[in-house]
C-alpha cells in the first residue's frame, strides 16, 4: 500500500484517517502528503497532495479549482485605518465595487479566456453568462479580503478567492462523465480519468481556463481595490510586490525522478524558494513563506490554518458575543457577526502551530497581523 507521509500538529480524526486510507487504495495513486491543516471534506480531505503517474481525479483537486490568494503592498502605513471613519468608509466602497456574488452587469473577460474554448457547449454557455457576471467577485464562505500590517507597520492586502462557478461546473461535469464511463450504477469510491485519453486532456485543458480565471478574478478585485485606496485615501500600490498562488489544482511535476500528475487540494505549492501566501484566521497572523523544496511532501505546504470545527460545530460554541472578543482590534462588519461566527478565529487550528509543524515545508519570509477583514454579506 502506498506510504502517507504527514505533518501534523494533532493525530488525525478517525474519519480523515479512514478518508486517507481510502485514496491510497485508488487506482494509481502513488505518492500522498498531509499537511497540518488538513481536515474533512467532501471525497478527498482538504490539505492533501497526491501524486499519479497517469490517472486524474477531479476529486483531488475539488471544486474551486485555481482557488487561492494573492498579496499586495501599498505606499501607506498600517495607520491609515486606525479610525473607525477610513474603516466604515473602505467597507463601504468594498461591498459597493467587490460584491460577494455576481456584479450587476457582465464584465468582458480577458481575450486569453475569451477566446479559449471549453470542451462542451454547457461550460461554454456558462463561461459567456456566468464566469462574465462573476469576473471580480469574493464569493462567501471562507473567502475574504483583508487588510493587514507587516512587522513594519507597512500596509498590505490579501485576498483569498478562486474560479467561482465555472470552476465547480467544470469539476461536476467531468466527474459525471468519469462515473457514466466506469459504472453509473455501482461507481468507484473516487471516480478518474485517464490522461492519456481525449477525455483527460479535456479535463486537463479544462482545469487549466479555470486555473486563469480564477488568477484573473484575483487581479479584477486588486484593480478595484486600488481604486478604491486611490481615489479615498491617496494611496497607491508598491511595484512588484505583488505575490499570487493557487491551491487547488493538478500539474504535471518531476518527483523522485519520476513525471508524476501532482493534485493538490488545499495545499500550497512550495518548490525550493518559490514564493507563497499561508492565511490564518480573521483574527490571527498571516504568513508569507518561501517553499523549501521538501521531497517527501511532493514540494508542499498548508494552504492556511485548516478548520479545527465544522461549520455547524463553529455554530454551536461560538456566539456573536464570542466573535466580537475573539476579533478585538480588527475592524470588520458587526452586522454579519451572527453570520461569520463559523468563520470565528476559535473555529481554525492555531496557525502559529502549523508553522512549526511544517517548518521542513517553507520558511516564513513576512508576518502580518489582521487590520480589517472583509467578507460577503
Amino acid at each position: 500500500m502506498t506510504d502517507i507521509k504527514t505533518w501534523l500538529i494533532d493525530p488525525l480524526t478517525r474519519d480523515v484517517r479512514a478518508a486517507l486510507e481510502c485514496l491510497v487504495r485508488c487506482p494509481d495513486v502513488k505518492h500522498v502528503a498531509v499537511m497540518p491543516d488538513v481536515h474533512l471534506a467532501h471525497d478527498v480531505c482538504i490539505g492533501t497532495v497526491l501524486a499519479t503517474t497517469h490517472l486524474l481525479y477531479p476529486g483531488a483537486v475539488g471544486g474551486d479549482i485555481g482557488c487561492g490568494m494573492s498579496a499586495l503592498a501599498f505606499d501607506a502605513g498600517a495607520d491609515l485605518l486606525a479610525s473607525e471613519s477610513a474603516a466604515a468608509t473602505l467597507l463601504a466602497e468594498l461591498y459597493q465595487h467587490v460584491p460577494a456574488n455576481r456584479h450587476r452587469a457582465p464584465h468582458d473577460l480577458p481575450p486569453a479566456l475569451a477566446e479559449q474554448p471549453l470542451s462542451h457547449p454547457a461550460l461554454e454557455a456558462m463561461m459567456r453568462r456566468d464566469a462574465r457576471v462573476q469576473l471580480g467577485t469574493l464569493g462567501r464562505g471562507n473567502h475574504f479580503l483583508e487588510f493587514q500590517a507587516d512587522d513594519d507597520e507597512h500596509l498590505w492586502l490579501m485576498l483569498h478567492t478562486g474560479s467561482r462557478g465555472i470552476g465547480q461546473a467544470i469539476r461536476d461535469f467531468h466527474l459525471s462523465r468519469a462515473i457514466d464511463r466506469q459504472n453509473p450504477g455501482n461507481p468507484p469510491p473516487l471516480p478518474f480519468i485517464d490522461a492519456e485519453t481525449p477525455e483527460g486532456a479535456a479535463y486537463v485543458a479544462d482545469m487549466t481556463w479555470a486555473l486563469n480565471y480564477a488568477s484573473a478574478n484575483r487581479r479584477a478585485i486588486l484593480t478595484a481595490v486600488t481604486d478604491i485606496l486611490r481615489n479615498r485615501f491617496s494611496t497607491q500600490p508598491l511595484p512588484d510586490s505583488q505575490i499570487d498562488c493557487h491551491h487547488n489544482f493538478v500539474r504535471r511535476e518531476t518527483h523522485f525522478g519520476q513525471p508524476l500528475w501532482v493534485h493538490r487540494k488545499g495545499a500550497l505549492p512550495a518548490a525550493d524558494s518559490e514564493t507563497g501566501i499561508i492565511p490564518g484566521s480573521m483574527g490571527s497572523a498571516s504568513f508569507h513563506v518561501q517553499g523549501r523544496g521538501c521531497a517527501a511532501a511532493l514540494s508542499s505546504s498548508s494552504h492556511g490554518a485548516g478548520r479545527a470545527m465544522s461549520r455547524d460545530q463553529a455554530r454551536r460554541a461560538i456566539s456573536p458575543r464570542d466573535l466580537h472578543r475573539q476579533l478585538r482590534g480588527v475592524w470588520f462588519d458587526h452586522r454579519l457577526a451572527n453570520r461569520l461566527r463559523d468563520e470565528a478565529p476559535r473555529a481554525y487550528k492555531d496557525v502559529h502551530a502549523v508553522m512549526r509543524a511544517q517548518r521542513e515545508l517553507t520558511r516564513i519570509t513576512r508576518t502580518l497581523r489582521p487590520l480589517l477583514s472583509y467578507k460577503g454579506p
